[in-house]
């Protein structure tokens, strides 16, 4: 049966007045929804610490009686005098604001903290837990609640709720594994236990272990990670690398660089394409192989294929009339063991090398920048190839040496023209 349409004759009273009746509700809905969007607009743009934000509550609260938020304008700004008057009414304010919108849980979160203040925990524990009941999802909630606990010195209870935020937020896993590193004095058996068991935070928790000088620990959480979840944070992984680099925590950062693909044949205690017969790329590529600078132009290197020791080529080095006082190219940094004795041998060949600061190579300390031991000045003129060893004991505290071509001092102005070779470089432990 199809529907009946009702159409009002306006030209009757009974119609007439039926119109104007939903005229007027019409105009009542639209004023006061305007009055209250008015209200809430007001009391949302007005930061409590504004000068005349009591005045603004106030009318806003006229506004849109029935609205939780100029409630709250009205409270936060009347805590700011913190006398028990004001906590009072504060208080006052915030309940009033909890009962127009009792499933908001921003409002108990507020009501909580205004409890806390007013030196009532027993209040406040009840309201932060009405507000993880109304939003156990929400990562907020959870966080204000955990730092209550830890206020009141209930550390279980506090990282028990902490821990739920790791898992789902960036931004608050920092500050949590922050507070519980600071609160459990640097343990990172404490610290591990906070961590929610995912890979994200896991490779969260790995990159905060880094930035935290605790580069065992970094390279421990992140092994925990399969192969396949490694490669789902790149960029975690390669920011690690270069941190605990720049920090000079070597030995770690080389198996960081392995698995983040900057220099993937790396080894500790390996001079890595010692023959050169790998390609050699740009010094940027790379931080635990050959970083060659080739931005002088009286000075060319560059692998060669005719004149070689062994293999398929060797490094040449063609000065002409290079006159800057030191060189510092050809450099590559090898992970080592502390207090450990080492070898490093190479084979060298020159031609027509001539200058009054001869070049040698300089061995360093890569933590300290110290020169641990250097070899030999090369043989001016022309030398077939020969063999140098530098024997030497890593220094305490070193991490890694910085084997670099260097010169011996001639002043500010000291040409060299000539060539040099490089081949077969070797590290053993003695």
């Amino acid at each position: 049966m199809p529907k009946q349409i009702t159409i009002l004759n306006s030209r009757n009273a009974k119609g007439r007045l039926a119109l104007i009746v939903a005229i007027v509700i019409a105009l009542l809905f639209g004023w006061f929804g305007a009055r209250w969007q008015l209200g809430n607009m007001l009391a949302e743009l007005t930061p409590p610490v504004q000068a005349n934000a009591k005045e603004i509550a106030e009318l806003a609260i006229d506004l849109a009686p029935h609205d939780s938020l100029p409630r709250w304008l009205a409270a936060a700004k009347e805590k700011e005098k913190f006398t028990s008057d004001n906590i009072d009414n504060s208080l006052r304010m915030l309940k009033e604001a909890v009962r127009l919108s009792p499933y908001d849980f921003r409002w108990w979160i507020e009501l909580g903290r205004l409890y806390e203040q007013a030196e009532k925990p027993e209040e406040a524990e009840q309201a932060f837990k009405r507000a993880v009941q109304l939003a156990p999802a929400y990562t907020f909630p959870h966080w204000q609640f955990g730092n209550f606990y830890l206020r009141q010195n209930r550390a279980n209870e506090a990282f028990a709720e902490l821990t739920k935020t790791t898992e789902k937020s960036i931004v608050y896993r920092e500050q949590v594994f922050s507070l519980a590193w600071d609160y459990f004095d640097k343990d990172p058996a404490r610290v591990d236990q906070l961590a929610a068991d995912t890979y994200d935070v896991r490779a969260s928790l790995s990159l905060f272990y880094a930035t935290r000088n605790s580069p065992v620990d970094a390279l421990r959480v992140w092994n925990t990670l399969p192969e396949e979840e490694k490669a789902k944070h790149p960029q975690i992984s390669t920011i690690i690398t270069q941190s605990l680099y720049a920090k000079r925590y070597f030995r770690q950062a080389l198996e960081f660089a392995k698995q983040a693909g900057i220099d993937p044949e790396a080894a500790f205690e390996t001079i890595g394409n010692g023959s050169f017969e790998k390609f050699v790329g740009d010094s940027e590529d790379t931080l635990f192989g050959w970083r060659i600078s080739k931005n002088d132009s009286k000075l060319d290197i560059l692998t060669d294929s005719a004149t070689k020791k062994e293999g398929l080529r060797s490094l040449k080095l063609t000065f002409r009339n290079y006159s800057k006082p030191v060189l510092y190219n050809v450099v590559q940094l090898v992970a080592v063991e502390p207090l450990a004795k080492y070898s490093v041998s190479f084979w060298l060949r020159t031609e027509t090398l001539r200058t009054g600061g001869e070049p040698l190579i300089e061995i360093v300390d890569g933590n300290s920048d110290s020169v641990i031991a250097s070899s030999p000045r090369f043989p001016l003129g022309s030398a077939d190839w020969q063999k140098v060893t530098i024997d030497f004991t890593a220094p305490e505290g070193c991490q890694g040496i910085v084997l670099r071509t260097s010169r011996v001092s001639c002043g500010e102005i000291c040409p060299i023209s000539g060539t040099i070779w490089y081949d077969d470089f070797n590290i053993a432990k003695r």
